[in-house]
């Protein structure tokens, strides 16, 4: 009895503060998304998420935007785990930190960080129309803009996830392989991505869901065409429509949520 009070007690303060700063403002944010504008009851801020054409489109664009910065970010984030997990140098400890400096930038900071690359007056173009004459590759502000600044800081999120997978990878799997006579290019693409596919899809879930939220970068850059979380964020701060904007952060939400659920899903009948 003594041992359940003591675990009572223990557990209390944590699930009040779970409750009062998760639960609670959950439970408020579903409600207002289904606030109409005048008042009263409706299901109209989630339609108007489809059947609006301003509203569809900025959503597209976001799941699209995260569908290839997801992809991008495991194929580079692949790469450098792998390259980082199967090499021995001096300056290994050093890389290591300078990948995982992106990680903790503010998603403003990346976005400047781009103006300032490839800016109308940044670096890249002001030097390539030293070079050529012209002004090129100013892109900051364009779609290739905010997926650059994406991948600055999803990619390596992405290379240290699976690096910590490859280190733990057992290697006696490809010594077999090879003994029985599998080239490299079939223990790799039989062996070693088949077994840290579980770590993969891990990697690419949180990288959807990073992108697929993120707002910083997406402020400072995305001026020129519309995704959800700067639209969300218009909506509540300069239109107040806090219904439509409350949906809107609930699709987010539920998006990721379904994506891990099924990954969870899916993990849970493969160790059966």
């Amino acid at each position: 009895m003594k041992k359940k009070v003591l675990s009572a007690l223990f557990i209390f303060p944590s699930a009040v503060f779970f409750a009062v700063f998760f639960i609670l403002p959950l439970v408020l944010l579903g409600g207002k998304s289904f606030q109409a504008q005048e008042g009263g009851f409706t299901f109209s801020n989630y339609t108007e998420i489809i059947t609006n054409p301003y509203y569809f489109r900025a959503l597209s664009n976001s799941i699209v935007l995260s569908l290839l910065v997801t992809l991008a970010s495991l194929l580079i984030g692949g790469v450098l785990a792998f390259f980082l997990a199967r090499s021995h140098f001096r300056l290994k400890p050093l890389l290591i930190s300078i990948l995982s400096f992106p990680v903790s930038l503010p998603g403003v900071v990346v976005g400047f960080m781009i103006i300032i690359l490839f800016g109308n007056t940044g670096i890249i173009p002001n030097l390539m129309k030293a070079l050529t004459g012209e002004k090129l590759l100013a892109i900051a502000y364009t779609k290739v803009g905010v997926f650059l600044a994406y991948i600055y800081f999803i990619g390596p999120r992405t290379a240290i996830t699976l690096y910590g997978a490859l280190v733990d990878f057992d290697t006696k799997l490809e010594e077999a392989a090879r003994t029985i006579g599998a080239t490299e290019h079939q223990t790799l693409f039989r062996i070693v991505i088949p077994t840290l596919m579980p770590s993969f899809v891990s990697a690419g879930i949180l990288a959807f869901s990073t992108a697929t939220s993120a707002f910083g970068t997406a402020f400072t850059l995305a001026n020129q065409f519309d995704i959800i979380p700067i639209v969300m964020y218009n909506e509540y701060t300069m239109s107040f429509r806090i219904g439509k904007a409350s949906a809107m952060a609930i699709v987010i939400g539920l998006m990721c949520f379904l994506l891990s659920l099924a990954y969870r899903r899916i993990m849970e009948r493969r160790n059966l």
